[in-house]
């Protein structure tokens, strides 16, 4: 990898709730979907924030709540995506990595695989 690539890269964590819109209503810890399906944006926008609040509270760990409730299986890295660049992700993901500072926890970000929050981590 060039130089220039890795410099224009970042690299985040997240945890990842689906709901009835998600373009794929499975995952690692619902694999029929039956929870996914039955769980609205709102809800899912609601388990989230609480989430958030936990990590940003120091109640919890970032990478332990991924392991536990991210519908992503980036779960079991504790919501490490590894480093990535532009164009790499979907837009609205990629356009909250790159606006945070290594370190700070995006608000809700929604995509079509679902809400999200993201942590920076270089």
């Amino acid at each position: 990898m060039s130089s220039s690539t890795a410099a224009n890269q970042v690299r985040a964590s997240h945890i990842l709730i689906k709901h009835q819109g998600s373009r794929r209503k499975a995952s690692w810890k619902d694999p029929e979907g039956r929870v996914i399906s039955n769980t609205t944006r709102d809800i899912a926008v609601s388990q989230l924030k609480a989430l958030r609040d936990d990590i940003v509270s120091g109640k919890a760990k970032f990478d332990e709540v991924a392991s536990r409730y991210s519908d992503c299986s980036s779960a079991k890295r504790g919501g490490d995506l590894g480093p990535f660049g532009r164009g790499q992700m979907q837009k609205p993901f990629e356009d909250a990595t790159y606006s945070l500072k290594v370190g700070e926890i995006s608000d809700i970000v929604d995509t079509d695989s679902g809400v999200h929050i993201i942590m920076r981590t270089g």
